[in-house]
């Protein structure tokens, strides 16, 4: 048995720059920390060689790849042509909740893969697959940030060039300052759950039709760059003022992207000594994400007491095999 562990992320700036049609324009820049809440994905060889089984929120038997319902499943375990196998996907947080968890399944299972078939890959190279397995084989109207956070983890800015290329500058900081950041990061749930393709379409399509929604995503990107200089220089309170920046200009990019709960959520946040933050993901559900000085914790927590407060915190590594059983004689 092999076991991978993929980290999700928050996503701090620059969101929205990582689409295609943005970067192949203006070049895009994120600044993102992958998270410890990991998705898991494990594999076995099965008992029945010729058959296949696949367990995730459903099981799947099936005599060949082809048949599987899942597409990721499908289309990566036909590329590698396993069968014989069980493969199990489990995670610490549901698909749709804003952390970038699919893109953390796509970057796992192709570790997962990589690893049972005895092949050594890099987290560039394992970001890069699975970019082109969801965009350009899957056609899903995202970007590439996701599949980066999951590979690389870490704290780093992530730059999407022109050319289609990407480069990963890590964020160095004083480990005093990345455990204060760390420490004044509060996330609550909203409870919805949603997918990001319709909001990323409508999004991707605003930014390149209309000039004061391009206008707004470009200052989304530049704030990546502020919100870097100030990170290095270990000015950790700037984050809060930066995400509220960003937030009011995210919002206005998409239909979707907000809702009344998540901005009377956000309203009573603030009110209560949040100096910023951010819905997570494409927008409509998930995760609100809040800087908040140290003092003011209880006080937040308080005011959003009827959403989920959820505990995290950075995750150092990205994907990673954490398990690596005897290979068993099927001889």
């Amino acid at each position: 048995m092999i076991i991978v562990r993929t980290p999700t992320r928050a996503s701090f700036c620059g969101g929205g720059s990582d689409l295609p049609v943005f970067y192949k324009k203006h070049g895009g820049a994120v600044l993102s920390a992958g998270l410890n809440r990991y998705v898991y994905l494990s594999i076995h060889p099965f008992f029945y060689r010729d058959r296949l089984i696949c367990k995730y929120s459903k099981n799947e038997l099936v005599d060949n790849p082809s048949e599987l319902e899942h597409p990721i499943f499908r289309v990566l375990l036909e590329k590698f042509g396993l069968n014989g196998v069980e493969v199990v996907s489990t995670a610490d947080v549901p698909a749709g909740t804003g952390l970038g968890s699919s893109s953390s399944f796509t970057v796992g299972l192709l570790h997962t893969l990589y690893a049972y078939t005895g092949k050594y890959v890099s987290a560039a190279s394992l970001a890069d697959e699975a970019c082109r397995t969801e965009i350009d084989v899957l056609g899903e109207p995202i970007g590439k940030q996701d599949q980066y956070a999951a590979a690389f983890g870490g704290l780093n800015v992530y730059r999407f060039n022109k050319d289609g290329s990407v480069s990963v500058e890590p964020v160095i900081m004083s480990p005093e300052a990345m455990e204060r950041m760390e420490r004044n990061l509060l996330m609550f749930y909203t409870g919805d759950l949603r997918s990001a393709s319709q909001i990323l379409s409508e999004q991707g399509k605003n930014v390149v039709t209309d000039n004061d929604m391009e206008k707004a995503q470009l200052d989304i990107c530049k704030m990546t760059d502020e919100l870097h200089k100030e990170l290095i220089s270990d000015n950790i309170d700037a984050l809060g003022g930066i995400l509220h920046a960003g937030w009011e200009q995210k919002r206005k990019l998409a239909s979707g992207i907000t809702n009344p709960l998540i901005n009377d959520a956000y309203d009573n946040a603030l009110a209560a000594g949040a100096s910023g933050g951010k819905l997570l993901g494409a927008g409509g559900g998930g995760f609100l994400l809040f800087y908040v000085p140290e003092h003011r914790h209880n006080a937040v927590k308080n005011a959003l007491s009827h959403l989920t407060y959820m505990q995290f915190g950075f995750s150092r590594n990205g994907s990673t095999v954490i398990y690596v059983g005897d290979k068993p004689n099927r001889s």
